[in-house]
């Protein structure tokens, strides 16, 4: 008999910090569950105003097209000169984003207690 592995679920919350908008991610996010990642956070980034976060402190894993929807959210959000704050603490998200090289291009903070104390020092 085969035994399939359910798929695991990933899903997105509305989590705003600090004033500013932003999801929460939970789960694996990979080829399967990418696309349903991107059109949460593009329907979110559309909607709202300032800066915004994405938390991924509950993601086990990130494959490339994970990483590219992280890029594609920072480049809506740059196009308004919108600051995308990433919450990502150590571990495999974070190693990913290093790897690839990228980890630069996004204001990464490991906890929402920190991004939080960031989103206020930076509002107006």
């Amino acid at each position: 008999m085969i035994r399939f592995r359910p798929m695991p679920a990933m899903e997105v919350r509305d989590a705003p910090l600090s004033g500013a908008p932003g999801v929460s991610v939970a789960g694996e996010i990979d080829l399967a569950t990418a696309p349903l990642l991107e059109d949460a956070v593009q329907e979110a980034i559309l909607a709202t105003e300032g800066a915004f976060v994405i938390d991924v402190a509950e993601v086990p894993f990130l494959d490339s097209t994970g990483a590219n929807v992280l890029l594609r959210a920072r480049a809506l959000l740059g196009r308004e000169d919108r600051e995308l704050v990433l919450v990502c603490p150590p571990g495999p998200v974070l190693h990913v984003l290093e790897t690839l090289g990228i980890a630069d291009v996004f204001a990464i903070f490991a906890s929402r207690s920190a991004a939080a104390r960031s989103l206020v020092r930076s509002a107006p």
